[in-house]
Parts: C-alpha cells; structure tokens; sequence
C-alpha cells in the first residue's frame, strides 16, 4: 500500500516529538444509540454517555471531522465521538438511579458531566522517541465488550477503576470494581490500544486491526508487533462517577449496587467497555502528535484551536431515543424489570 510505505518513510524523516493532550470534553447525548456495533439500530441495546461533535447518530459513515455544527471538547476542532456504558446505583428495592458524572478538577470549572481525553505518545515520562501516527477519517474502534466474563479485565489491562479519595486522586487503577462506599466517588478508566496494522480502518470486532503493547494504563508500551506495525497516539478516557450521595443508602450485606447500563445486574464490572469514533478536522491531531506542547499548552491555536467551557456545554446532538433516564426506575433502559 503506497500510503503505509510513505508512513515508513515519515518514521525515519519526522523529528520526534513530547506532544500530550489532555482535555475535557462535556457530555453531548445520554441515549441508547451505538454506531459501531449496532449501527442503524434504533434505540441499540443499552444506555451510553458520549462526549464529542454534535453529529452523534444511529449511523454516521464517512469522515466524522466534517459532520455536525460544534463539538463539547476543549479543542474545536476535535469532533470525534467518545463514549462509554453508563453507571446505575441499584437499590435493595430493586429500583434504580443514574450515578451523576462529576467534572475532573484538573480541568476548567463547569464542564458539563463528560470526560477527560489523553491522547499520548508512549508514556508520560518518555514521550518524543518515536514518530506517532495520528488516526485516519473513518478510523474506530473500541476497547472492552458489554459480554466479557471474569477474564475480561485480564485480557483488557486498559480496563480499570479508581477508588476516590477526592476529585484529585488518581491512583491505584484496579481491576476490581470496589464493593464498597469511595469516599469520594469512583473512576472509570477506559485506555486503548496503541498499534495499528496500518490497513484497516475498523475490524468485525473493532479490535482485532489495533493491538496493545502496554502493561497497563498510563505507562510505557513495548515496540509494535510487525503485524500492527504504525504506532499512534494512546487513546484513553478517564469518567469520575459521583457514587457519594448513594454512599448512606449503600446495602450493608456486602452486595455492590453498582452497575453499568449493560445488565451488570450482578455488579461485577466485568463488561466496562468505551468506543471510539475519530473525527478531528483535517491534519489538526497529526499537528498536535508532531508538537512539543503538552496539555494545555496545546490551546488557543499552539497549535490547536480551543474553545470556552461555556461553548462546550452549550453543544448538544439531536435525541432520537425518548425514554425516562432519570429518577428511580423500575428498571435499566433497555432492560426488563428484573434483568
């Protein structure tokens, strides 16, 4: 393929660099639509948080940056769509609650619910050693399945949770969904693979073209196999569930009342899964990899366009699923009562 052979040739000619981006992106829907593994599906199966441009649907095809009006990312020229499962506090009367999304203190005050997104290189202490290839127009794929078993959080080391202290704590990342009452809410964490095959845009199982190389979360990957040979940026999202004001009500017979949007009625946390659907305009990312800013030192046009939290949260996708999400439920959306 010409396109991987200029690649090869980009490796060796392109200066490294430290390039980081980490940024805040509001929430743009709460609704039952997944346009990678249920496309066309209306309302898919269950309930997803998404952050992103405004042209979240059913079915999106073709190249996501040049789609939709606005996006709910810091930077503006960020529409890609990220999203995850949702987390429901289940009662002991068998009723359930949406757990809120509370805002990272590390990002500006009043992002509406959302997420904080990393796009980094190897690591945070040895980026710049390596070209980093950034995502192509129709580019997707996601990380974890709503259906994995007991291994899933094995075989998926990107898969983890954070038990809160306060909004500033950050570690450890654990494979187990806590079972008891966070202090300070919880954190779900959802990093992606970072080796691409350097062929395909998606895959059946919107995996098998990426492969992971690191031993866990935000620390170094090991080289590329030469069969996902192209490294690119490592993708990861970071959720921080507001889980205290469910804290007095937490049953005392040791069950956990967590549960995620996918039927987890048993509260293992074995399917946490996150997709992802690239969509940043132009060459604005590959820019970004190709810097040496790092964090917000990459806004107001060094060297990516930025926007005010005040304009993130004013951007919104069109509802097409209409179903109560909030208040006690008698049951998951999606689900029946009892499952």
């Amino acid at each position: 393929m010409k396109w991987f052979s200029n690649v090869v040739t980009l490796v060796a000619l392109v200066a490294p660099s430290e390039a980081a981006l980490r940024f805040g992106c509001s929430t743009v829907t709460l609704q039952r639509l997944d346009p990678v593994v249920e496309p066309g599906q209306v309302p898919s199966a269950h309930l997803h948080q998404v952050v992103g441009g405004n042209a979240f649907n059913a079915t999106m095809t073709g190249d996501i940056g040049e789609q939709g009006t606005c996006t709910t990312c810091v930077f503006s020229e960020d529409f890609s769509n990220y999203w995850t499962a949702v987390l429901f506090f289940k009662h002991q009367n068998g009723s359930y609650k949406r757990v809120p999304i509370m805002e990272n203190d590390a990002l500006p005050a009043g992002i509406n619910g959302g997420m904080t997104i990393y796009y980094t290189q190897q690591d945070f202490n040895s980026n710049g050693n390596q070209h980093i290839t950034a995502f192509k127009p129709g580019f997707r794929m996601t990380v974890g399945s709503p259906t994995q078993g007991a291994d899933g959080l094995t075989k998926h080391k990107g898969l983890r949770f954070t038990c809160l202290d306060n909004k500033d704590t950050r570690f450890p990342e654990v494979s187990d969904f806590p079972t008891k009452p966070c202090k300070g809410g919880l954190m779900t964490e959802h990093h992606f693979p970072a080796c691409w095959d350097g062929k395909n845009l998606d895959s059946p199982d919107h995996q098998s073209h990426m492969y992971d190389t690191q031993p866990t979360g935000f620390t170094p990957g090991a080289a590329c196999p030469s069969t996902h040979p192209v490294r690119m940026p490592q993708l990861a999202y970071e959720t921080l569930w507001d889980t205290t004001q469910f804290n007095s009500i937490w049953p005392t017979d040791g069950s956990n009342p967590l549960v995620f949007s996918f039927g987890d009625v048993e509260g293992h946390g074995y399917g946490t899964h996150a997709d992802y659907m690239f969509g940043w305009k132009g060459d604005a990312l590959q820019r970004a990899m190709n810097s040496s800013c790092m964090f917000t030192a990459c806004e107001n046009g060094k060297p990516l366009k930025s926007q005010s939290v005040t304009e993130m949260n004013k951007c919104a996708a069109k509802n097409v699923v209409n179903e109560k999400i909030d208040g006690w439920l008698d049951a998951l959306p999606g689900h029946p009562k009892g499952t």
